[in-house]
């Protein structure tokens, strides 16, 4: 067993409610500490599983059983060139440099604020083009991969998360080891 941290950001509850935290913490988020942060609950979890996939469906399962609406899954997907140096442990000039093809190609193009000096990046592309040039571990390209598929599977109102999740982690995998 490996433990997971990210959080899970929800709605649809009154923080001011006698008993909000209790419900989480009876739905089975022992593992979690709750807040309300800028209209949103946040429930920040560091949960022990056998994989980021398991971590997260099960922690999405018990969120929703307090009652709560899941609205996503974090850390943030969109990311700066610093945030990228942060998560990585790689300094910010050598992001920049990836990210302006002084070291290598094909760095993945910003996604968000193209146009400002703060663009923002996907991610799980960076972490995947990363990975591919022995910058990120295989586990941290998986772990980013699992955040956006969950993402976008709960934006879809997928109803099966759990099978979605998995079945795309096992493709995503599968093309790692093509790659490396």
């Amino acid at each position: 067993m490996k433990t997971f941290e990210f959080s899970i950001i929800a709605s649809g509850l009154d923080p001011e409610a006698e008993g909000f935290v209790d419900g989480f913490f009876n739905a089975g988020c022992d593992d979690a500490t709750i807040s309300f942060q800028k209209g949103h609950i946040i429930v920040d979890f560091a949960r022990d599983a056998d994989s980021i996939d398991a971590a997260i469906c099960s922690a999405v399962e018990c969120v929703e059983k307090a009652g709560a609406h899941v609205d996503r899954v974090e850390p943030d997907p969109l990311v700066s060139l610093s945030d990228i140096a942060a998560r990585t442990g790689l300094t910010r000039a050598a992001i920049t440099n990836y990210a302006k093809g002084d070291r290598a190609a094909h760095f993945p193009s910003p996604v968000a604020r193209v146009t400002s000096k703060t663009s923002l990046y996907d991610w799980a592309a960076v972490a995947t083009w990363l990975f591919q040039h022995e910058q990120l571990s295989r586990e941290a390209a998986i772990e980013a991969e699992a955040v956006r598929v969950t993402n976008a599977a709960i934006q879809a109102h997928e109803p099966k998360l759990k099978e979605t999740l998995q079945d795309s982690l096992r493709a995503y995998e599968q093309s790692l080891d093509k790659a490396a």
